[in-house]
């Protein structure tokens, strides 16, 4: 038995053993009470922050150029006529 087909093996052996195990509950457990967790704290994606993130961005390019705008409209403005 070559040692590929050993470590195989014994994944696949601890993988049984886990199903078989009172480990698997646990982890089923687990996973269902940090679900209900989060679903309270009321949680963005991932995806939704990154779609808020480039909106943040267009927004804050577009106040920086309006901002030059109106300082390019009121030195002109104060220039003397």
């Amino acid at each position: 038995m070559d040692m590929n087909n050993f470590f195989n093996d014994l994944q696949s052996k601890i993988n049984q053993a886990i199903e078989n195990s009172p480990a698997k509950d646990i982890e089923k457990n687990v996973k269902s009470m940090m679900t209900q967790g989060f679903a309270k704290l009321d949680l963005v994606t991932r995806e939704e922050f990154d779609i808020q993130a480039q909106v943040l961005a267009k927004t804050r390019a577009k106040l920086e150029l309006l901002e030059m705008r109106l300082a390019d409209l009121e030195a002109k403005s104060a220039a003397p006529k």
